[in-house]
């Protein structure tokens, strides 16, 4: 028989130890140790325990916990522990069958229940601790977001970015202190927010664009006007085609090699939650650009190294997926084949005569698509309108199995 959890992480609201479950509750009193914020003190003050704040840095949380195992040890987190909350982190590293969750209700329903909208149409996001640009992904015509915010000032910063998007018009709430005493609302509009709000709080959106709004679909092929460049980039066309050969999932990781730009890498990150991506680029020009792209399109996380490849590629954890959009050779192809992960995808794009000839031996060496993408433009010609053609696109794709 398995030995009973050591370490108990237990949500806990505005109203404190009155709004626990019983079996909760209990667990909070007759802990030994104690584990949380400032907060979440306050909130059990009438519990005896020793005290222990979270450490800095946060990273040593897990030692700090493994160091009081053999006592009776409670963590104490906000709402669902499980739930951009510290539950999920504590459980990457210790084994769950050594921890007990018991969960309150989190700050995502109870703002969804003050706003009367179903948790089912909208989507749960946090910035707290967090590049607040991440929202920018979400932005989208009627889209409904609540946001775990960062701080007080952070509102008014959502505000900003989606007024410069034409949703200025987009209603927007902060709840703070919700459930408890305290409780505040706070409404108005991107447009107009001049609010100052409590620092811990929860903020409510409804997208409304206006006719000229920006529409930027996390579906891959946003217009190529989006992106700072130096004119060396993947187009949008054979950028959309890349990317579904790509195929973005939940939590994978993309090595963007020669990533220019750096439109494949942001693309990627924004057709999947939680997806990384590592741009390697040997020019700091446009890793300068890439950072500046990132930033305006939401995905600040993006990774970008200096480095030629193949030798750039030592050291980097393994793949789920890479794009050679430059620095294509046998042996940057065979470097990062070996380095994916099962399942793992691989495309590589080439527009001229050599890198189509290197394609051509490695399709014949490995298997898998080899394919050539033509895209003609409608272009004026004098006062009639005639196609012009961009430089055809040869693109070998497969996946390791």
């Amino acid at each position: 028989m398995p030995d009973a959890p050591w370490l108990h992480i237990v949500g806990i609201g505005e109203d404190g130890l009155d709004g626990l479950t019983p079996a909760a509750r209990t667990v909070v009193e007759t802990a030994e140790i104690l584990v949380g914020g400032d907060r979440h003190h306050d909130l059990s003050a009438a519990v005896s325990a020793a005290r222990v704040a979270w450490p800095s840095p946060f990273d040593a949380l897990v030692e700090t916990l493994l160091s009081f195992r053999g006592q009776r040890v409670v963590v104490l987190a906000t709402g669902d522990p499980l739930w951009f909350s510290v539950g999920a982190r504590i459980g990457r590293a210790i084994p769950p069958g050594q921890i007990a969750y018991h969960p309150q209700l989190s700050a995502f329903q109870l703002a969804a229940a003050r706003m009367g909208w179903s948790m089912a149409d909208l989507e749960t996001l946090t910035v707290h601790g967090r590049p607040v640009e991440q929202m920018i992904a979400f932005i989208q015509p009627d889209a409904r977001l609540l946001i775990l915010t960062t701080g007080a000032d952070t509102p008014a910063r959502i505000a900003a970015f989606l007024t410069a998007r034409g949703f200025g018009d987009s209603p927007m709430t902060v709840l703070a202190n919700m459930g408890g005493a305290d409780e505040a609302r706070f409404d108005g509009t991107a447009a107009g927010w001049d609010h100052d709000v409590p620092a811990f709080n929860t903020l409510a959106v409804d997208c409304r664009a206006a006719p000229d709004a920006a529409l930027l679909p996390r579906v891959p092929g946003l217009t190529d006007d989006l992106f700072r460049s130096d004119g060396t980039m993947t187009k949008r066309e054979v950028r959309a085609a890349t990317l579904a050969k790509l195929m973005p999932m939940r939590g994978a990781l993309l090595w963007d090699i020669g990533s220019g730009s750096g439109s494949v890498g942001i693309e990627w990150m924004r057709a999947a939650r939680s997806a990384r991506a590592i741009g390697i680029e040997p020019r700091a020009d446009r890793r300068a650009m890439a950072a500046e792209n990132a930033l305006a399109l939401g995905t600040p996380r993006l990774d970008l190294r200096d480095g030629t490849v193949p030798d750039a590629l030592h050291g980097l954890p393994a793949p789920d997926a890479v794009f050679i959009g430059g620095g294509l050779s046998a042996a940057t192809f065979d470097a990062a084949l070996a380095a994916l992960r099962p399942l793992g995808r691989l495309v590589a794009n080439a527009v001229t005569l050599e890198s189509e000839a290197i394609l051509a031996a490695l399709h014949a060496r490995h298997g898998g698509d080899l394919v050539r993408i033509a895209v003609d433009r409608a272009e004026p010609v004098g006062s009639y309108r005639g196609w012009r053609p961009a430089m055809p696109v040869t693109q070998l794709s497969l996946v390791k199995r």
